[in-house]
């Protein structure tokens, strides 16, 4: 790439794709192929399809495959077709009905994933929580 910070490009790694190492993206990075590493990007959209096995660091994340490691993004929509296999710190959170994961939901930043409940929410804690929605 010969502009890395240029606005409104993206990666794509195809759906015929196999990669295995590790991945940087200063911008919006589109699998929809194989990832066998850890991938860090500041935009993820993954296909329903595809598979990263690794740690996944984003600002944002919109996940429809197979996820086998811990992730970190600001932004996180879980899509209904995506398996998810590792802890999840979030900032935002969206999940679909009939997503499966099978870990830890966090804030980001504060230490390590504990198991939480969205039902129990602390009444009149608001303003700088963590937002957590399920989406039907």
């Amino acid at each position: 790439m010969a502009k890395s910070n240029s606005s409104g490009s993206f990666s794509v790694i195809g759906a015929d794709i196999v990669i295995t190492g590790d991945i940087s993206a200063s911008t919006e990075l589109h699998v929809d192929g194989t990832v066998n590493g850890d991938l860090t990007c500041a935009s993820l959209v993954q296909g329903e399809g595809s598979s990263v096995k690794g740690a996944i660091k984003a600002e944002s994340a919109r996940l429809a495959g197979t996820v086998d490691g811990s992730i970190d993004a600001r932004e996180l929509v879980i899509l209904r077709s995506a398996t998810i296999t590792g802890d999840v710190h979030y900032d935002a959170l969206t999940i679909e009905q009939g997503a499966q994961v099978d870990g830890r939901f966090a804030p980001r930043g504060s230490g390590k994933a504990q198991p939480q409940s969205p039902l129990a929410a602390k009444p009149g804690s608001a303003g700088d929580e963590p937002q957590l929605s399920i989406a039907t």
